[in-house]
């Protein structure tokens, strides 16, 4: 399979690189950035460990013409956000750069059942501006929304509970921003429900809160989040080569599920060779249901502003 990156030469795109080489699934990576010296050395590292991963091919450069072939294009160009910034606030900035990509992609010969796989913030509204696009089918297109909010919601009740952080299952759904949504109603630790911890809903809502501050906390200690991402983006990019149909949290243009239509938010989802085989509707309390039509209506706000 062949992985193009579009901004690999960048924090996040490099991480997400250097994810998928150690997990040795993906045979081809072409690395593309308007940074070509960026993307070049970015493109040399990975290749001087290839022989201790896998057999692997590198390419980069800031031409499209290296993308003809791939199998899953990625998306992670993008400006950054500011540690005081909303995801939603980057949008009046990343709009007319994401365009941009997406013209240069219309040039591009991908293979056949190529799925495209955005990253770049806001990750929801750029979703459906390429869902829109039109250059592949709109199932083959998806965000990947809030499969790193979810990894970091698990990690932290981890930590908050002292368990191992595989056995906790808890989703963070809707928008990857401000109005995201933790399902707490289903939440488990090591198949027990969360509901039978005492004075459960204020511990949790406590880590939830932290979680979403956890990426501009990041920013501002580190400069940008990647290693987190990286390892989401390789989640989400080995369940498409794989046609595992692995059932995760990405963002893509709704069609009825839970009373939610027309705009792109993160709902359970198997993914497959070609992007979105089946979207799932959660099992979810009154406030839950209602926290997420308010992310949709939050976010089709914001969609109607650039439209």
């Amino acid at each position: 399979m062949k992985v193009s990156i579009i901004g690999g030469g960048g924090r996040v795109g490099s991480d997400a690189a250097y994810a998928l080489q150690f997990g040795g699934i993906v045979r081809e990576m072409a690395l593309v950035d308007m940074n070509a010296e960026m993307a070049s050395g970015e493109a040399l590292d990975l290749r001087h460990g290839a022989a201790l991963t896998s057999n692997q091919k590198f390419t980069s450069g800031s031409d499209y013409g290296i993308v003809d072939g791939s199998d899953c294009v990625v998306i992670t160009a993008g400006l950054r956000r500011k540690p005081d910034e909303t995801r939603l606030e980057l949008v009046n900035r990343n709009v007319s750069l994401f365009k941009s990509i997406l013209e240069n992609l219309k040039g591009v010969k991908l293979a056949d059942g190529a799925t495209i796989l955005v990253v770049s913030n806001p990750v929801d509204i750029l979703t459906h501006l390429a869902t829109d696009a039109g250059f592949v089918p709109p199932s083959q297109v998806l965000g990947l929304g809030t499969v790193l909010d979810t990894c970091r919601f698990r990690s932290l009740l981890a930590d908050h509970f002292q368990v191992n952080a595989t056995d906790v299952k808890a989703l963070i759904l809707g928008e990857h921003g401000d109005s995201m949504v933790p399902i707490l109603s289903s939440a488990t630790i090591g198949g027990v429900p969360m509901s039978t911890i005492p004075n459960y809903e204020a511990e949790i809502q406590g880590v939830f809160e932290f979680t979403r501050k956890s990426g501009a906390e990041v920013i501002r200690l580190k400069g940008g989040a990647g290693r987190a991402v990286g390892v989401s983006i390789k989640e989400v990019v080995e369940a498409i080569a794989l046609n595992s149909e692995k059932i995760l949290p990405v963002s893509s243009v709704q069609h009825g599920k839970l009373g939610i239509s027309d705009i792109a938010l993160s709902l359970p989802t198997k993914v497959g060779r070609k992007g979105v085989v089946e979207v799932l509707e959660p099992s979810v309390n009154d406030s839950e249901r209602e926290g997420l039509h308010k992310s949709a209506q939050s976010l089709k706000e914001v969609l109607a502003q650039i439209s």
